[in-house]
């Protein structure tokens, strides 16, 4: 077929639901479903495909008949460039109303479960400026507006920027002026840092080349009140690089963790660099419930520290402990949540695939002064097998928050074999949880599922589930 064809335009077609990805859903003509990045469910509009395949088109709504009541003004300027909030200009109460949905529908439809009940969606009380660590890229290739492109006299200035990778674009930035994302001072110490660093001419990192001194910009804070900042440099100049960090001592006294990385891998992932203390700390703390966490800057916290903690109430209701019980958890991180139920728990065994993780586990269970949790290292599958049970001793609840590619089928297969009393399944992936629950529907039935919003403007939510045997 043509190119010609491929593309088509589709006039007043009602947008009728939000899909996966954050992604809306209408219905062609020829029956096919059209996904839509920019329009929300209730919005007429004339659709410009771009993509067809056997049971689908991908397209854009060029023209709108008609906007939804489900709409709201979003707050950023940068909505609709970004790609970070997607849905920032669907009203919140819609938003958890898709999220809820799409949940019941992956484990009902997909993963063919019945849910014996299945409560209402958890909603976040701040709807903005909730995370707790960003990550902000530099670059000389700033990505240009449509009317700086369009317009071949307008002066397009510097073309540096500090800012987030527009979608599906490796070496293109956008730079921002303002994120609703995380508090202050973090658009402060961003926009001064780029400010200063174009005042004295140092080079922004050129991505296709593999040049230039400053590469990204670490934020994390904490409801403790610490900061941590830390620059990626791809340049190993110590002149330059002191002059950088200095600014940032003397302009952001609060900083309390203030390091440094020099990057010069192909990517700028940091778990395998040497990450050095320019000044304070080399961590932050987080607490919950009185219990300190140390942060490094390598360090997995969950980003919505305010959702985490109902989250972590959510799981422990779950998990109904008495006291008695031995509960293992799987995929234990730095073993925040084994920490957090331990007291209502005889004993607590975490299991995790980074050492570095365990080490933090163990470190913070110490600080924390508890006696009564056990962290393992290893590569899930492998360590969690009938030797370690025989070690160890058979769980009455297991706890799982597996990535988003949710259980290995071995693993699946090794709970059922030890046959716990109640299991509570966190998930970030409803669908991947779907598919494992299925995996378990002959010997456990869900009990209770719940839904919790740790991501408001986007259409990532996270889901518990407790399993009772059958």
């Amino acid at each position: 077929m043509s190119r010609k064809k491929r593309k088509q335009l589709f006039k007043e077609v009602t947008v009728i639901d939000a899909g996966a990805k954050g992604k809306s859903v209408a219905k062609a003509p020829d029956g096919r479903v059209i996904f839509l990045a920019n329009a929300i469910p209730g919005d007429v509009v004339d659709i410009q495909t771009y993509k067809k395949r056997k049971a689908y088109y991908e397209g854009k709504a060029v023209h709108f008949h008609q906007l939804s009541k489900k709409r709201t003004q979003p707050v950023c300027q940068h909505f609709g460039v970004c790609g970070g909030c997607k849905w920032q200009h669907m009203a919140y109460a819609y938003q958890l109303e898709y999220k809820q949905q799409e949940v019941a529908n992956n484990l009902q439809r997909l993963g063919k479960v019945a849910i014996q009940d299945l409560q209402p969606i958890l909603g976040s009380q701040n709807q903005l400026m909730y995370r707790n660590k960003m990550e902000f890229s530099f670059s000389n290739r700033r990505w240009l507006t449509q009317e700086e492109v369009e317009d071949p006299n307008k002066d397009l200035g510097s073309r540096n920027a500090l800012g987030f990778h527009i979608p599906g674009m490796w070496d293109k930035i956008l730079d921002i002026q303002k994120c609703h994302l995380q508090e202050d001072p973090s658009n402060d110490i961003r926009t001064q840092l780029k400010a200063f660093a174009d005042q004295e001419n140092l080079p922004f990192f050129d991505p296709r080349e593999q040049q230039g001194l400053l590469r990204t910009l670490m934020i994390r804070t904490a409801s403790t009140g610490d900061i941590m900042v830390v620059v990626q440099f791809f340049e190993n100049n110590q002149l330059q690089i002191k002059k950088v960090m200095e600014f940032l001592k003397k302009r952001f006294p609060q900083i309390s963790s203030l390091q440094y990385v020099i990057n010069q891998k192909g990517n700028d992932t940091i778990y395998d660099q040497e990450v050095i203390c320019f000044a304070g700390k080399d961590h932050i703390m987080e607490e919950m419930e009185g219990l300190h966490f140390k942060i490094n800057a390598k360090s997995f916290y969950q980003t919505n520290s305010a959702q985490a903690y109902e989250l972590y109430k959510l799981t422990r209701e779950f998990a109904n402990l008495t006291g008695e019980e031995l509960v293992y958890d799987l995929y234990t991180g730095t073993g925040t949540i084994a920490q957090f139920v331990a007291k209502n728990a005889k004993k607590v065994i975490g299991v995790e695939a980074v050492p570095e993780a365990i080490e933090d586990a163990k470190q913070n269970a110490k600080r924390n002064r508890i006696e009564n949790t056990d962290f393992f290292a290893g590569d899930m599958k492998k360590v969690f097998n009938a030797q370690f049970i025989a070690a160890h001793g058979r769980p009455e609840v297991i706890i799982t928050d597996p990535p988003r590619d949710g259980m290995h089928a071995d693993v699946v297969k090794q709970i059922l074999n030890i046959a716990p009393d109640r299991i509570v399944y966190v998930s970030c992936n409803s669908a991947t949880q779907a598919r494992d629950l299925a995996l378990m529907d002959a010997h456990y039935k869900v009990a209770k599922s719940r839904a919790v919003d740790m991501f408001p403007q986007t259409h990532h939510v996270e889901n518990v589930v407790l399993l009772v045997k059958r």
